[in-house]
């Protein structure tokens, strides 16, 4: 074997990381007084009317610590207190800052979760999670009042999410009488709570992201105040290009999913950037005028945003050469994404993995030199990785052997929320395995196979890997979006099925895609069938969500 990956790469980054002594909060109160002036959040919308112009507001380092410290004494006058866990039902708001920060700040467990939720999920993570109170929208109120009595909820703050948003935006929804609720300004009225004061460990409950709802009902991954925090210290060291107190960060990632409370809150705390906050990231002219008039210099994103970026008609009328660094996660970067978004923007687009059980990133590619399109790049500063047998997991496969990543590291969860069989199954004598087919080249490089949920049994038992045949599909010229899935044939195991969804104003025949496939593929990946649809079921961090396709396909 060639010599170890570190010793090639030409950045500067280090193989391992200091394990942060003191919670992200203390971040806070270090930016506070290192940049006080500087704008930490960034909120705004598009007015209404023919010109949809762009109108936000800021809020500084010194402002966020002060209302910080208010919300979390106003918590305290709750009795919410060390190990009480905090519901944040709230889309990506200097609310969801403010709260998220606060009950970490006074030991609490922040439990977050998609403002997009129905009442049977909601009342899930309620239940579960047996939080005592919850932060929503004004709008979201009478959903959470709906099933109140089925969980152990005592206090639903109600937040005016127009509260911090610039004048002219601020309609509608000011100063609603909601009973039984508590305004989330009323907390903010509170004296200052010194955060230096309250003693945080490291070790303690800092988290319960719900994870697996694509597979079955979701559980608690249970992250400590270490794991959050050595997370987005590893990922700093890992982006030498970003600089301290000069960077613009565009937050359209949802903050309740692990991904963007990492790469985008979490990290830019620690580097005192600015938060550009896109409530919903599929308002796609809020992200392009954000991009031009902030002069966003990082933007955290899924595949999904990039192609949609790619494909918008009028991108010629924003600047978005400011971008330096994208990382693109949760799901398969394809090349001709990514070649044409560094063309479009001068900047850096590259891949990465993480899964929520790890805080959640564990490898990325080099931004700079070291990239390789087609792979999730390197393990983060303290993160090994190893691949092992796909049957019992204990032996360790050799290089381009494809088997199940395990990773272990300062990142890693210590286990599921009141799940001791899940966790046991998952974390084995220290290494977190992820459920992920993968394999690691020579040179210390990981390629990500597929999930071994959606491994499909082809003709003659041969082992197909939809993310091999996805890779083909996107390169054809008509096709936007893909997803492939197995279909069970009677007496035949199953068979290739491609969704694909076309360029706008582009035909194509099944016929067509299937020779295409036939051309680039072993006989037995070819799909059999090929379905065209408008758009594709994803998640609300841009997942393509192939769970949805095989039930739809089963109905």
């Amino acid at each position: 074997m060639s010599e170890p990956w570190f010793a090639r790469y030409e950045q500067n980054v280090p193989r391992s990381i200091v394990p942060p002594s003191r919670p992200i909060t203390h971040a806070l109160l270090d930016a506070a007084q290192a940049d006080p002036d500087r704008p930490a959040l960034i909120s705004g919308g598009l007015t209404e009317g023919e010109s949809r112009e762009l109108v936000d507001a800021s809020m500084t380092y010194r402002a966020l610590l002060e209302l910080v410290e208010r919300c979390a004494a106003g918590l305290r006058t709750l009795g919410i207190d060390r190990g009480d866990r905090v519901c944040l039902h709230l889309p990506n708001s200097a609310q969801f800052a403010i709260t998220y920060y606060a009950t970490l700040a006074i030991g609490g467990v922040v439990v977050p979760s998609n403002p997009q939720y129905v009442a049977r999920e909601l009342r899930h993570q309620l239940r579960d999670s047996g939080a005592r109170a919850i932060v929503t929208s004004q709008r979201s109120v009478s959903l959470v009042e709906s099933i109140r009595d089925e969980t152990a909820l005592e206090h639903v703050i109600a937040a005016d999410l127009a509260s911090f948003l610039p004048q002219r935006l601020q309609e509608g929804g000011r100063g609603l009488d909601l009973p039984d609720t508590i305004p989330f300004q009323t907390l903010l009225q509170s004296n200052r709570l010194d955060l230096d004061t309250v003693g945080i460990e490291m070790d303690e409950l800092a988290l319960l992201l719900y994870t697996g709802g694509t597979t079955g009902t979701p559980k608690g991954a249970e992250l400590t105040h270490g794991n959050i925090h050595a997370n987005a210290a590893q990922f700093r060291v890992w982006l030498p290009c970003l600089k301290d107190g000069e960077e613009t960060i565009l937050t359209a990632l949802p903050l309740f999913h692990s991904y963007g409370m990492t790469t985008c809150l979490n990290l830019g705390l620690l580097i005192r950037a600015r938060l550009v906050l896109i409530p919903n990231p599929r308002v796609l002219p809020h992200i392009l005028q954000a991009i031009d008039k902030h002069h966003v210099t990082f933007y955290p994103g899924v595949p999904a945003m990039y192609i949609a970026i790619n494909h918008y008609p009028q991108i010629n009328r924003f600047d978005v050469r400011s971008i330096k660094a994208c990382i693109s996660g949760a799901a398969p970067l394809p090349r001709e994404v990514q070649e044409r978004f560094q063309a479009l923007t001068g900047g850096n687009l590259v891949e990465g993995y993480g899964l929520s059980e790890a805080s959640p990133v564990t490898h990325v590619n080099p931004v700079d030199k070291g990239n390789r399109v087609g792979t999730i790049g390197l393990p983060l500063p303290s993160t090994e990785a190893r691949i092992v047998d796909l049957e019992r997991g204990t032996q360790t496969l050799g290089p381009n052997e494809p088997g199940e990543l395990v990773v272990r590291g300062p990142q890693v969860m210590r286990g599921y929320w009141q799940r001791p069989e899940e966790t046991a199954r998952v974390l084995r004598d220290g290494w977190l395995h992820t459920g992920d087919v993968a394999s690691m080249d020579e040179e210390g490089y990981f390629r990500l196979v597929d999930r071994k949920k959606d491994l499909i049994l082809g003709a003659g038992g041969l082992n197909v890997y939809p993310r091999e045949i996805e890779e083909v599909l996107h390169a054809h010229p008509k096709i936007k979006e893909c997803a492939v899935i197995g279909v069970p044939v009677r007496g035949k195991g199953e068979r290739v099925k491609a969704f694909v969804v076309l360029n706008a104003g582009a035909s194509a025949t099944a016929e067509e895609i299937v020779a295409f496939c036939q051309q680039n593929l072993a006989p037995y990946k070819v799909p059999r069938f090929v379905k065209f649809r408008d758009q594709l079921p994803k998640s609300t961090v841009g997942k393509t969500l192939r769970r949805v396709l095989r039930d739809e396909e089963l109905a």
